[in-house]
């Protein structure tokens, strides 16, 4: 059975994204775990002592415990009268000691997860993770796809799936992952490819036509079209892509940039995720495979 990992500070932000999480695992049949990752108490960090006292690092995990099964109860009472056909995902989850990005990847290859759906602000405590952080830091060194959920109330609906190429060979794959999201609920992946005013139309024509073949192939899946968008720049396109092209849910590649430039400018999709709102589903470019 396929297990969506969905990190929760119990924030409202992350209870909107397991919301999501568990609609997308009803409808491709997978289970869901929570995973809330606590830290120690700045007060015990504080005053330098050598351990956490054991008493203390149990209450903390009981509390966190004691969270979390609110939120699965929850989650489960929602979706209470929801159409029954649908599958029923069992909800479960887990606390641990440390950092969340480190939890993460330790649980994604202990369930073998084909995705991460988290959101893209928590709850600023500095108890408990800070999601707007950590889901950048996950973008940056996660080798799964990670789904971010933006703090507004998801449409219980996938139509259409849009995502985002520089006509990169290497995106084919993705896309052939992409199709298993997409038909469960026969939405359409429309593949956009965003230039500015000085592309050479014969030749772009050219290398569309041959990435389209290439996908065609590969894919199988009958509910894939194609956009150019024309504008000033890739994230001035994607900001009108995300609110004007009517998708429910935008896909990309994250391709790292050399440090320097990380520092000045960030990738696209950071840069993306600090104010997008629908969910941004962030392929690894080595995410080859990927069956949701």
């Amino acid at each position: 059975m396929k297990t969506f990992l969905i990190p929760t500070d119990f924030s409202e932000a992350a209870t909107n994204a397991a919301r999501y999480g568990l609609f997308l695992a009803r409808h491709l049949q997978a289970d869901v775990q929570l995973i809330h990752a606590f830290k120690v108490p700045a007060e015990a960090r504080a005053a330098a002592q050598s351990a956490w006292p054991l008493n203390d690092y149990e209450q903390v995990k009981h509390d966190a415990v004691v969270e979390l099964d609110n939120l699965r109860h929850q989650l489960e009472m929602e979706t209470i009268g929801s159409p029954a056909d649908n599958h029923i995902s069992r909800v479960s989850g887990t606390a641990e000691l440390g950092e969340v990005s480190v939890m993460v990847r330790n649980l994604v290859d202990h369930y073998r997860s084909p995705m991460v759906v988290m959101g893209m602000s928590g709850a600023g405590k500095m108890h408990r993770l800070l999601l707007g952080s950590n889901s950048q830091e996950l973008i940056d060194k996660a080798t799964f796809p990670v789904l971010l959920i933006p703090n507004i109330p998801a449409p219980r609906q996938l139509k259409k799936i849009a995502f985002a190429t520089d006509l990169n060979k290497g995106d084919i794959d993705l896309i052939h992952s992409l199709a298993s999201l997409a038909r469960p609920f026969n939405a359409e992946i429309l593949i956009v490819h965003v230039t500015n005013d000085k592309y050479d139309a014969p030749a772009h024509q050219h290398l569309v036509d041959e990435f389209l073949n290439e996908v065609t192939a590969k894919a199988h899946y009958g509910q894939i079209y194609y956009r150019h968008v024309k504008s000033m720049d890739v994230d001035h396109g994607l900001d009108w892509l995300s609110e004007h092209g009517q998708v429910d849910m935008l896909a990309m590649v994250h391709r790292p940039h050399f440090y320097l430039e990380k520092i000045l400018k960030g990738s696209h999709t950071q840069r993306l995720a600090r104010h997008i709102r629908i969910p941004l589903l962030v392929f690894p470019p080595e995410a080859h495979g990927v069956c949701f």
